[in-house]
């Protein structure tokens, strides 16, 4: 199998990439199947859809740059353009099918990778017939997109100065919980910071170290480290300061203080024109699903065999679902709808890509983008910031190519990634209705994705908390699962994108119902709870920040060009959370059998153990409190809440109530009852008051 190594191309480069078509509406224009895998999943058959195969490629593709549908992408008449004036792209992607198509379902599931890997259906689908497809649409030089052997990204040109000359722009990035004398990688997230420095020369940039923050974006202790004191370059404890000359790491005359946070801000140049991700995602998308052949006549593997689309993403993905269906790319330029479904998944804000040296990787921490402008699907008013009433769907409604839509998420989004003005908008003074063509499913006391489940009094371990430093949590790891209620919320899409099946009604808490308040202790009505910090959950939000990025940044779409780092913050907006009952355990949500019949109380937020961030909210994580056994060890420790004796007496009563939890879920369709019955058979075998 043939890879590409350098995501990001020079116009020599992509000239090469490009394939003489004939001039043509722009689109995929030609694809390449590299590798096919017949059977796959080690001969397995699936239901009656029977053995499935796997095929891996390349798509290659042109947009016009004048064409309505493209030009909101950020730098794209700066790019280099072929004869025709088309630019080029490469996308790669992998199909997942039944061998024999005539048993197909029709459905196509398009996902998108979570920070460029690669999605392959599940089982569950598989045995129902249905194709996948995962295609690229990251295009910036990290490690998401570094090619390997198993992940799916796409290769964008850079944008240049109309002479030819390089762009440069204002790049920021932060270290923190390092220490010693060893150089280190600036990180967004998991994946290193794409951009490098347009200069060694630290006299060009500037390194300040901060001794706390908050997460409303209140900085202390800052103070600048000289030029001479630090380097771009690789320090070894054999190659001390200044070391080898390296653009990607940053060392210390004096090593580095885990007490203390460090950023720095310098000029890149050769920014990638990643809104091109956006348009790549669709075009491949509405190749697969409409094409008989690429212009070379390679034939389309799925060529008349794809009648419906749900697009999904999960994270990351589902923001950028939310940013793709914002700026208008769910209509292809041949004006066709491309996706009937979209599903959003754990995701309450739209993905910042679409600007000169973007981020997608950032994790929603202190001045990453990613919050700007409407995160509601119909329009809402932003007088706190100043923006015009706006929705999410404004552009697909008025070209009617809205997708029917289905969002889950969890506590964590709440807590930890600022999904408050999905619900309530900016002003967070009244609920925001959803339309019809959009079903909204909460999962209450839930961390980010959902806990590993089952039914066990052992609490598990204390989670990593990644966007902190790579620190640890402090409380055991929240088991309240997402599978079960996921399983069923697919057997409803699947049936109203098919079948025009309407799903159940949303469920999820508002402020009309009283369900959703201030995150501070008093107005959740928390419990004060052995083991937890006093006051907790006060001060464990991570709010949305009105940040000024410059007056070249288009607020309102998160489009154009940042010139301001570090943003100044204009405004904290005000956040709402779920109100919980006597247990701590959030009310609003729909039903799940751990949640009804808990063993404990579940939280959407964790506590930092140590590090930079100690005290502070583990970002992502859940945590849980066990209740006591007893109604002894319950007074001993002061814990309000009833022991599990006096919830349930004994064994056979926990099973009861999880016989009975499970039929209140499946009455309200959120709960299999292939599910149903695993879960009460692994209630009958769990430790529980045995």
């Amino acid at each position: 199998m043939r890879i590409i190594r350098n995501v990001l191309l020079t116009t020599s480069a992509l000239s090469m990439l490009a394939f003489a078509a004939p001039d043509a509406q722009a689109r995929v224009t030609r694809i390449v199947i590299e590798n096919r895998t017949t059977p796959a999943f080690n001969g397995a058959t699936f239901g009656s859809a029977g053995p499935y195969e796997i095929l891996t490629g390349r798509a290659y593709g042109e947009l016009d740059p004048k064409d309505p549908h493209n030009t909101i992408i950020t730098d794209i008449q700066l790019a280099s353009k072929n004869a025709r004036g088309m630019v080029e792209y490469m996308a790669t992607f992998q199909i997942v099918k039944p061998v024999d198509m005539s048993k197909a379902s029709h459905l196509m599931w398009h996902d998108v990778p979570n920070r460029a890997g690669r999605v392959t259906i599940v089982a569950a689908e598989r045995n129902l017939g249905d194709v996948g497809l995962s295609s690229g649409w990251e295009g910036e030089n990290s490690g998401a997109t570094t090619p390997k052997a198993n992940n799916d990204y796409v290769v964008v040109p850079i944008a240049k100065n109309p002479d030819g000359s390089s762009i440069t722009g204002k790049v920021m990035g932060r270290i923190m919980n390092a220490s010693g004398p060893q150089s280190e990688t600036i990180y967004v997230h998991t994946n290193p910071l794409p951009y490098r420095p347009a200069t060694l020369d630290t006299r060009q940039a500037s390194l300040t170290t901060h001794t706390a923050e908050t997460m409303d974006g209140k900085v202390s202790g800052v103070a600048g480290i000289p030029s001479t004191d630090w380097a771009w370059a690789n320090c070894t404890a054999d190659h001390p300061f200044p070391g080898t000359p390296d653009p990607a790491q940053i060392c210390l005359k004096n090593g580095f203080d885990p007490k203390l946070l460090y950023q720095v801000v310098f000029d890149a140049k050769d920014p990638p024109v990643l809104g091109i991700g956006f348009a790549a995602f669709r075009d491949v998308g509405t190749f697969f699903k409409h094409a008989k052949a690429d212009d070379s006549g390679t034939p389309n593997p799925l060529a008349n065999q794809i009648t419906w689309s749900i697009s999904r993403g999960v994270s990351q993905s589902g923001n950028f679902l939310r940013a793709f269906l914002h700026l208008g790319f769910n209509q292809d330029e041949a004006g066709r709808q491309v996706d009937d479904g979209s599903w959003p998944i754990i995701a309450g804000k739209r993905l910042a890509m679409d600007f000169r040296f973007a981020l997608p990787d950032g994790v929603s921490k202190l001045y990453e983008p990613g919050s700007e402008g409407t995160q509601t699907w119909l329009p809402s008013a932003d007088p706190i910031r100043g923006l015009p009433a706006a929705g999410i769907l404004d552009r697909c409604t008025a070209s009617h190519t809205c997708p029917k839509i289905i969002e889950h998420f969890g506590a964590a989004e709440f807590w930890g990634l600022k999904l408050s003005p999905s619900f309530v908008g900016a002003s967070a003074d009244k609920d925001v209705p959803l339309p019809a063509n959009v079903r909204r499913y909460y999962i209450a006391s839930t961390q980010h994705g959902g806990g590993r489940g089952g039914f066990d009094t052992t609490p598990a371990a204390p989670p990593a908390c990644p966007s902190n430093g790579y620190g640890q949590g402090l409380l055991p790891t929240n088991p309240l699962p997402h599978r079960e209620t996921v399983n069923a919320i697919r057997v409803h899409f699947r049936d109203w994108v098919m079948k025009g099946v309407e799903p159940p009604p949303s469920i999820y808490p508002t402020l009309a119902a009283g369900t959703l308040v201030e995150p501070t202790k008093q107005a959740m009505g928390f419990p004060t709870i052995p083991g937890l910090p006093k006051d907790a959950p006060t001060g464990f939000m991570n709010p949305t920040l009105d940040y000024d990025f410059g007056p070249d940044f288009n607020y309102a779409d998160g489009t154009g060009v940042i010139t301001k780092l570090p943003p100044t913050i204009r405004h904290v907006i005000d956040m709402k959370v779920p109100r919980v009952n006597a247990d701590g355990n959030e009310m609003g949500g729909v039903p799940v059998v751990l949640l009804d019949a808990p063993l404990g109380t579940y939280l959407g937020w964790n506590v930092t153990a140590a590090g930079f961030h100690k005290g502070q909210l583990c970002n992502y994580a859940g945590g849980m409190v066990p209740f006591a056994k007893t109604k002894a060890e319950r007074i001993a420790s002061e814990d309000p809440r009833p022991s599990l004796e006096e919830r349930y007496g004994d064994h056979a009563g926990y099973v009861r109530a999880v016989r009975a939890a499970a039929q209140k879920a499946m009455a309200a369709g959120f709960l299999l009852q292939d599910d149903a019955n695993a879960l009460i058979d692994q209630a009958e075998k769990s430790n529980v008051l045995r």
